[in-house]
């Protein structure tokens, strides 16, 4: 019996998954740590917007590979020491019966009830089982060592996440000067129309405002770009995860035809196609709102940004930056303590903003889950 139960102890391999944490933490912590290096490098750039665009969205990619890689390493931490409690009182039993065996005196084992054979038994079982003991004993230590390993990890990703707040920061400062000096993009209009602007002041709700616009006679057409062809491979316009999907209710009881996309504090918000603005700037209680027109027909309404670039009728290149998110950025020792508690804790407290995406067709809003590549089910 004792043999069995040290072997049922010992059969506790963690999964795969969970094996490999520490190292999927250390590799997106390497991968942050090189997206830094190239934002503080990309300000150095001939082609500053881009280069900045690109190291952004690099950093912001490696805060959500870093964020599950902690998450998984806590949830190893977690399975480890829950083994531990597990096994604290059945090691326990089992030592005492060792104990009580070699303390036993000869006379007294011959008293055994099956005689010397028993006798003979125990000590055989006795020797069998110190090296399922050791190899026991070894398990622990490694897990041990991993733990260490765990915590040792979570405090290198704090000095991390300090570093890249201050790079990123200064960065995103660096794109908002770049784009105000840049050449003038081309245009689709040189001045913002008058019935725009008498839309604006009219406007009482979102829909009444999309569903006029759609309604405003252009001069020039829209980017000449395939639109339809790039249904089902349109990335998020923002690194975030999908909080509502189409028409889905919300706390309130309200239903929106469109995504709600939960976003870090002031995220690289860009066009994910080639677009022309057709409005940016507030509007009602939306924060600033930002309207592409991506083909003749369709337009992507996006609000709730901090910041916006551009002017209307400019023609944006798919990637182009549009804007930043709001919200207020802690500072960076205290960003780097409350990333890793949160990513550690499974929340996403640290996703604080939210971006509304609403795809309108024909001058009505159409389901945006078939155009975009990651929906409510495949979070990022």
């Amino acid at each position: 019996m004792i043999r069995l139960a040290l072997a049922a102890l010992l059969i506790s391999a963690a999964p795969l998954w969970a094996q490999s944490a520490a190292d999927t933490a250390i590799k997106a912590s390497a991968d942050l740590r090189n997206a830094i290096t190239a934002l503080d490098d990309a300000q150095t750039k001939a082609d500053r917007i881009a280069a900045l665009t690109q190291t952004i969205q690099a950093y912001e990619i490696g805060l959500g590979a870093l964020r599950d890689g902690l998450r998984r390493a806590a949830i190893r931490e977690r399975e480890i020491k829950q083994g531990f409690d597990a096994k604290r009182n059945e090691l326990g039993g089992l030592l005492a019966v060792m104990s009580t065996m070699q303390q036993s005196d000869g006379p007294l084992l011959l008293l055994h009830p099956s005689g010397p054979e028993g006798s003979a038994r125990s000590g055989m079982v006795l020797s069998s089982v110190a090296p399922a003991l050791q190899e026991e004993a070894e398990a622990l230590s490694k897990q041990l060592d991993e733990i260490a390993t765990l915590r040792k990890l979570q405090e290198g990703a704090r000095a991390v996440l300090e570093d890249g707040m201050i790079s990123v920061t200064k960065a995103r400062t660096a794109l908002s000067e770049a784009i105000s000096e840049r050449d003038k993009l081309p245009r689709r209009y040189l001045e913002e129309p008058e019935e725009l602007t008498k839309l604006v002041q009219s406007a009482d709700t979102l829909e009444g405002f999309a569903s006029g616009l759609s309604g405003l006679e252009n001069d020039i057409g829209p980017p000449m770009e395939d639109f339809g062809a790039a249904k089902g491979s349109l990335k998020l316009p923002v690194i975030g995860s999908v909080l509502r999907g189409f028409n889905e209710t919300d706390a309130a009881g309200i239903k929106r035809p469109g995504f709600v996309i939960a976003t870090e504090p002031a995220a690289l918000v860009i066009t994910p196609w080639p677009a022309t603005i057709r409005y940016r700037g507030p509007l009602l209680d939306y924060g600033n709102v930002m309207v592409l027109e991506p083909a003749e027909g369709y337009l992507l309404v996006l609000a709730g940004l901090g910041t916006v670039y551009g002017e209307v009728g400019d023609v944006l290149q798919k990637g182009t930056p549009i804007g930043l998110m709001g919200g207020i950025q802690p500072g960076a020792k205290e960003f780097g303590q409350e990333f890793v508690k949160a990513a550690s804790d499974g929340a996403g407290a640290d996703r604080s903003e939210t971006l509304y995406l609403e795809l309108r067709e024909g001058g009505k809003p159409v389901d945006p889950t078939p155009w975009f590549t990651q929906t409510k089910d495949d979070k990022g």
